[in-house]
This record gives structure tokens, sequence and C-alpha cells, in this order.
């Protein structure tokens, strides 16, 4: 008859300790005058001596300051309730088969696949940030700190955002007095740095001649303010041209010499001379108008 009589599949029963604990925690929040935390203490006190941490969520509730007894209370509601009405079943096998056939839906694919590359990335920078956090405040500070965790990542978010661009100002090569190295401060005419590239080439300086070439270049095309003031880069600058790839020869080795510490020989400068010359002549034009 044992065997034969239906079987009901529960939770492991709680002991009854653990109801009262309850029970006794909704009486104090339901009497605690909002703001009191003596109240809230005792009421942890009580909640903890016989649910042993399991219940985190009202625990945060009666350790906020003030107390949410408001949110503590509803939550310890429907705890008693779930209590007074646990879930069972007369057929946990017939549970486990319709319990797999929900799961085996369209819609709960996601929860059978691995995490995306995305969604690791996500949690190393986060594992990272736990670290850095740890480092700086330790363990223990972090979890008797009141401050709510997400207001750690964002300090975290903003320093890494920070150091980024410092770095990447430093070096995406802005038009500015460091990439113009020996160039004089302040707006110059394209027929200045263009006469410069000549003494600097004749003087067997190609890689200062060839970096004057750029900049007349670019202040033909963006006005003469562009070679100390711009945000823009060469390359940025030289896209305004009709066709940006005649310039080739004059950016390429520019970019090899000034970033990539590169030598320019004589035929590559010939070359960037070639590449530069439309830009040139309309300016020594002007300036002869002038004159």
């Amino acid at each position: 008859m044992g065997l034969c009589w239906p079987l009901t599949a529960t939770a492991e029963p709680l002991p009854p300790s653990y109801r009262q604990a309850v029970v006794d925690t909704i009486a104090i929040v339901s009497s605690a005058e909002p703001g009191d935390v003596a109240a809230a203490q005792k009421a942890l006190a009580a909640l903890d001596a016989g649910t042993s941490g399991s219940q985190p969520e009202i625990e945060q509730d009666l350790r906020t300051r003030p107390p949410d007894f408001a949110d503590a209370k509803v939550r310890l509601h429907a705890l008693l309730d779930a209590l007074s009405s646990p879930a069972s079943t007369a057929d946990p096998a017939q549970a486990g088969r319709q319990l797999h056939q929900v799961l085996t839906m369209k819609r709960y694919d996601p929860l059978h696949q691995p995490p995306s590359l995305l969604d690791r990335v996500s949690q190393w920078i986060q594992d990272r940030l736990n670290d850095l956090l740890r480092l700086l405040f330790g363990g223990g500070a972090r979890r008797g700190s009141q401050i709510p965790e997400v207001y750690f990542y964002l300090i975290g978010a903003a320093l890494i955002g920070a150091a980024a661009v410092i770095i990447f100002r430093s070096t995406r090569g802005h038009l500015s007095a460091d990439a113009v190295g020996r160039a004089p401060m302040g707006p110059r005419a394209p027929a200045d740095f263009f006469a410069e590239a000549d003494r600097l080439a004749h003087a067997g300086d190609r890689v200062g001649a060839i970096r004057a070439l750029c900049a007349g270049v670019a202040a033909t095309l963006a006005g003469e303010h562009s070679w100390t003031g711009s945000p823009l880069t060469v390359r940025e600058i030289f896209q305004r041209a009709g066709d940006p790839a005649r310039l080739s020869p004059l950016l390429l080795p520019f970019e090899a010499a000034i970033y990539g510490g590169r030598d320019v020989d004589p035929a590559t400068y010939e070359r960037a001379e070639v590449a530069a010359a439309p830009f040139r002549k309309p300016v020594e034009a002007e300036g002869d108008k002038a004159a």
C-alpha cells in the first residue's frame, strides 16, 4: 500500500523557527514608527536568527537609513504566504516532463546558449572593476558600505574613459604645436609654409620640409588657423580636397616620418612636391597679383 500510494514532492521542510522568525519580524515592522532605526535593528536580529541570512532583500530594507519598512512589510507578508502554502505536486515525474517541455520552447533558446562575446567582455570588465575596487577599498569596506554598487562601476568607467581620452588625444595626431614640431605658433599664410619647405629641402632637412608642405596644403584647404588650431588630423583635412587620393604621395611619407620616425629620401620628397604643387601655385599667383 505504501508503494502504490501517490507520492507528493515537496521542498525540504523548513524548521518551525523559520516561520516564527518571519511572524516576529512582521510584528516589529508593523508597530515601528517611520525612521525608527532601533526597531529596524531589532527586526533584523529577529529575522536573521530564524532565517540565517536567507532573505537579503528584506535585510537590505531594514539596513537602509532610514529603514524602508513599507517594502520590508510587503516582502515579509509575501514570504509568510509562501511559507503557508508551499508549492507541491502529486506527480513529480509529470511535473518534470512539463517543465522540460516549457524549457524547450523557442523563446527559451538563449538559456541553453553560451554567453555571447559581448557578454563575456562585459563580465570581464565588471570582474576587473571589482578587483580594482577590492584593491582600493578592500572587500570588507564595500560590504559594510551603504553606497550602491552601481556607483562604484560608474566611477571605474569614468576613470577608464578619462584615461582613454587622454591616450587618444596624445596619439591621434592633432594638428597642434606638437605635430608641427618646429613650426612657430600662430596662424601663417600657406605661402610661408611653402617657402619654409623649399628652404628646409635645400638645407637637406626633408622631414621638416615635408611637414611644411603638408602645412601649406592644409592651410590652403582649411584656412591659416588649421595647422595650429584645428582638432582635425592631416588626413581629415586632406579629405576636403577634390581628389584626396592625389595627395597620398604627400600624406603617406608625412605620416611615416612624423609618426613612424622614418626618413624621407629625395625621390619620395620629389613625389610629395609634385602632389603639393597644385595647392601652392594659386597662392603664389595671388601673391604676384598683390605685388
